[in-house]
């Protein structure tokens, strides 16, 4: 589907599938604990690519005790004199656990190289390293599966100029996000480089074509739910047990507590 110009997918349509995947994702899930399986999701792109919405879609109904989001922040002081995919192998799962990565040890093969914020020795020794570091995970039984978002630059153009616009949204765009834009080029050579040193059979890199977030969403769960070999976990017997008869307890008198104001009753 590269390259072609499909139709947004209807929304009614879109809520039916993104329902059927997000329940069959808790059974992943529930599949993950009970095998002790330990699953990584990187998730990369441009900016406004549809990489947030998209985790926020797959992490919406999982349990947050075992399915994590992680999304660092720049590196403190202490951290830059580190290796540099220390501070990430910290953020791996454990038995029964999932990772989301929103942005991951790529950023220095997008951002931090084309920015200048790393050397090109400190690039080089990362396309060296990565491969190598992401097949010592897959040995270890770690599953990772790795997702770049694409988007178009007339649709990031957009994204960017609906997010300036939107104060609720407007906390997303930086000025490093703005400069991308006249960085195009370099941000595609960058990717186009980060590929080749870095797209594995071990761990292989999967397209997301990301102009439609709706269908992006939902190609990108149902790749996930296909490329696992998990099955459906059978919950245990739950019960709910009868409530006891009161014991003679009594409630305080409301007027000494303090409650919120009823502001919905305004509207």
């Amino acid at each position: 589907m590269a390259g072609k110009k499909t139709a947004r997918v209807p929304r009614a349509a879109y809520e039916q599938e993104l329902l059927r995947l997000q329940t069959e994702l808790v059974k992943l899930q529930e599949w993950v604990r009970a095998e002790g399986a330990r699953l990584v999701i990187v998730f990369e792109g441009r900016d406004a690519a549809g990489k947030g919405s998209t985790i926020k879609r797959v992490a919406e109904h999982l349990n947050p005790r075992q399915a994590r989001i992680v999304a660092l922040p720049k590196p403190t002081e202490r951290e830059r004199t580190q290796w540099y995919f220390q501070r990430y192998v910290e953020h791996l799962p454990a038995a029964g656990e999932i990772a989301l990565f929103d942005r991951s040890w790529y950023n220095r093969a997008g951002v931090e190289h084309v920015m200048g914020f790393c050397t090109k020795e400190e690039h080089q020794l990362f396309l060296r390293q990565c491969p190598i570091f992401e097949r010592m995970l897959v040995e270890e039984g770690i599953l990772l599966r790795k997702y770049w978002f694409s988007v178009s630059d007339a649709v990031q153009q957009e994204r960017f100029r609906r997010r300036m616009k939107d104060p609720t949204r407007r906390w997303k765009l930086s000025p490093m996000d703005l400069e991308s834009i006249t960085r195009w080029e370099a941000y595609s050579r960058a990717k186009d480089e980060m590929l080749v040193h870095t797209d594995i059979s071990e761990a292989p890199w999967f397209v997301v074509e990301s102009d439609d977030k709706r269908r992006a969403r939902l190609n990108m769960m149902a790749h996930l739910l296909g490329s696992v070999p998990y099955y459906e976990i059978p919950p245990p017997v739950l019960e709910l047990p009868r409530r006891p008869a009161s014991t003679g307890y009594e409630r305080p008198p409301r007027d000494l507590q303090t409650y919120v104001p009823d502001h919905a009753a305004n509207l």
